[in-house]
């Protein structure tokens, strides 16, 4: 009558969790080597800048990375499980 069991049902429900919390590992790490490419991509523009004085060139597009940041820090500050919450 039923397609799972219960118990199958947990197990699916656990390993689901388990990728979610792994997730964070996944993009702790990701993190992390955005950081280093955000220092050499510094120091690229301080070298660049110093060999071109007068050069108004954009070296890295600073910009769009600040606006990529800037949604990452909606989506993370967005606390959706408080707002189901309240919904149900």
């Amino acid at each position: 009558m039923y397609k799972y069991t219960l118990v199958e049902q947990d197990e699916k429900v656990e390993k689901f969790q388990e990728k979610r919390i792994e997730a964070f590992d996944n993009l702790e790490a990701r993190l992390d080597n955005i950081k280093k490419l955000i220092r050499q991509g510094k120091l690229k523009t301080i070298k660049y800048y110093r060999l071109n004085p007068k050069s108004y060139d954009v070296v890295k597009g600073t910009d769009l990375v600040g606006d990529y940041f800037n949604d990452i820090e909606t989506l993370l500050k967005n606390d959706w499980y408080e707002i189901t919450r309240k919904i149900t």
